[in-house]
């Protein structure tokens, strides 16, 4: 067991390393006032993709189906990881069916980067659409599965 968790810990280090990496050589696009989606390009296969939130206490990162060349989730379908960092470090994992899950014992902290989703805005990359609002983050998966995520409650729908 403890060598699961350091494997794992290990990855999502590795992948923490690689999106810093990959956000510090992309150029930042701007965004259409008038659009209510994102338009930033759709990831590559096999590439990480983040975005935040404008007060940048809630993040997320998408991990397409088959993984990154440093992490692929445990059943091998697309994941999205959201993280609040503040009142207190959070993480909600969904894959791309069933519902999400809540963990409070997050040991790495990686929040927030990427591309910034304005509140009133939605992202969507794969079976994921997640909605911005000064209210929080509500993300659904392909089979109605949601999560909530606020300075307040963080939840599985």
């Amino acid at each position: 067991m403890g060598r699961r968790i350091a494997s794992e810990l290990g990855m999502r280090l590795l992948i923490l390393i690689a999106a810093f990496a990959l956000a510090s050589c992309s150029p930042q696009g701007t965004e259409d006032a008038q659009s209510p989606t994102t338009e930033a390009p759709v990831a590559a296969h096999g590439q990480l993709e983040e975005f935040q939130l404008p007060s940048s206490n809630i993040g997320c990162a998408y991990i397409p189906a088959g993984g990154t060349a440093v992490y692929r989730s445990p059943d091998g379908r697309a994941e999205l990881q959201c993280d609040r960092v503040a009142p207190t470090y959070v993480r909600i994992i969904m894959s791309e069916t069933g519902p999400a899950r809540v963990q409070t014992d997050v040991s790495d902290a990686p929040c927030c980067a990427g591309e910034t989703v304005a509140y009133g805005q939605s992202w969507s990359r794969g079976p994921f659409t997640c909605q911005s609002a000064e209210a929080g983050l509500t993300c659904s998966n392909s089979d109605g599965h949601a999560l909530f995520l606020s300075r307040d409650r963080a939840e599985s729908r």
